[in-house]
């Protein structure tokens, strides 16, 4: 039932992501919000296949943390979930993503019109300011700018050093850090092809204090969103992955 259900799935997602990848390129010319419109229609598709084809939803914690203006928002990256899932929880949110993911045609064009923020990992300390400099001017404009600290997908229970990237944004853009722990990765893992049935939790957790230097800020970053995602896994492994 789970195959059949996640062969599904990913039918119905290829399909929309073809069809709303030319809605998107129609819209090119167009202002950037109305991409950024079409992008949250996007993502109910996927929610609600989720639900209905799956057995799969989602729940938000810590709503009391959750930045409602201009906010850098560092979250725990275990699935494909993640990268779309802010587009539901904010009507204007931007993602900080790798250089080469906008140059994947039609796509990679649109998530650049959509303010997607690139980052190149082999273009040192001036990428870095770059990637600072985008990420200042999405602030201004009120919106939340979404890092994934670890730079790439972990298995749950993996850990991954956490780059210096967060650190220089932390530091260079004086906007409230608010760290984001879930357990996505339970059930639509890493380049996994099944989904399983349960619901996946995010968390916004209480911001992190101002003017720590460098080290200090990495490893309370890291043992913050480490610390409150194994509470989470463990918690839906017991509800929903416990063996007969």
């Amino acid at each position: 039932m789970i195959l059949a259900r996640s062969i599904i799935f990913n039918l119905v997602l290829i399909s929309w992501v073809i069809l709303t990848s030319v809605v998107l390129c129609i819209l090119l010319p167009f202002p950037r919000r109305a991409m950024q419109g079409v992008m949250y229609a996007w993502t109910t598709v996927p929610r609600v296949a989720l639900k209905w084809i799956v057995g799969l939803d989602f729940q938000v914690l810590g709503q009391e943390n959750k930045p409602s203006g201009a906010a850098l928002i560092a979250c725990k990256h275990q699935s494909v979930w993640e990268t779309f899932v802010f587009h539901l929880l904010y009507r204007d949110a931007v993602y900080i993503v790798k250089k080469e993911l906008l140059s994947i045609p039609f796509w990679g064009w649109c998530s650049r019109k959509c303010g997607s923020i690139p980052v190149d990992r082999s273009g040192g300390g001036q990428a870095l300011k770059e990637m600072v400099r985008k990420s200042r001017a999405a602030l201004a404009e009120g919106r939340q700018v979404i890092i994934f600290p670890e730079g790439t997908r972990t298995v749950p229970g993996q850990l991954q050093p956490y780059n210096p990237g967060v650190a220089a944004l932390y530091a260079m853009t004086e906007a409230p850090l608010v760290p984001v722990a879930l357990n996505s990765g339970l059930f639509w893992g890493r380049r996994g092809f099944l989904k399983y049935p349960g619901v996946i939790t995010i968390e916004f957790l209480p911001p992190m204090p101002p003017d720590l230097n460098r080290r200090a800020f990495l490893a309370e970053l890291e043992k913050r969103i480490e610390t409150a995602t194994e509470h989470l896994v463990a918690g839906a492994k017991s509800q929903y992955f416990q063996k007969d």
